[in-house]
């Protein structure tokens, strides 16, 4: 079985044996207990198998964010990020983070709707995937400093594949705000 998870469905990581891998999820909620509910997620992925450690940064609050921009109307989010150590395949991380939202009672009506968990694959090591089931990095990343922000305070030293190091993508998101 751990074989299978660490391979995922398509064969995504060839090596069941090989050595753990630092995932990155930004976690995110605006209904319900948003901070029961995002310290109980946390310690979801803790329980993950495969998974060998959780780092998970203080929560901030951030306002809503639809695709016409920021919603200071619709309620606010509280947001988090966690570095996952795992030999769970990306594929099968992002099985096990949709189901996680499940169980905190997520529904997917629309896109970027309120929700009472979201929880998002930002990076998985320094792979780089355009696959529409699993895109890595996550494609907004750099532009949300409610990602880059409590990201930088569990890794200092963070990198976005692809985009650069997280203290000056935030550093340049800020000074352009």
């Amino acid at each position: 079985m751990s074989r299978r998870l660490a391979e995922g469905f398509q064969g995504d990581a060839a090596a069941a044996g090989r050595a753990p891998v630092s995932a990155v999820v930004a976690l995110g909620a605006n209904l319900g207990d948003r901070e029961d509910i995002i310290a109980e997620a946390v310690r979801d992925l803790a329980r993950l198998p495969l998974v060998t450690e959780v780092r998970a940064s203080a929560t901030i609050e951030s306002v809503a964010v639809t695709p016409d921009g920021p919603d200071a109307s619709r309620p606010g989010y509280l947001n988090a990020v966690a570095l996952v150590s795992t030999r769970l395949a990306p594929s099968v991380l992002l099985t096990y983070l949709h189901a996680i939202e499940a169980r905190h009672g997520r529904e997917r009506r629309e896109r970027w709707g309120d929700r009472t968990l979201d929880l998002d694959l930002i990076s998985y090591g320094d792979v780089r995937s355009d696959d529409p089931a699993l895109r890595l990095p996550h494609p907004r990343a750099a532009e949300r400093d409610f990602v880059l922000g409590p990201w930088l305070t569990v890794d200092a030293e963070a990198e976005l594949p692809g985009a650069g190091r997280v203290a000056d993508l935030l550093d340049a998101l800020r000074s352009a705000s």
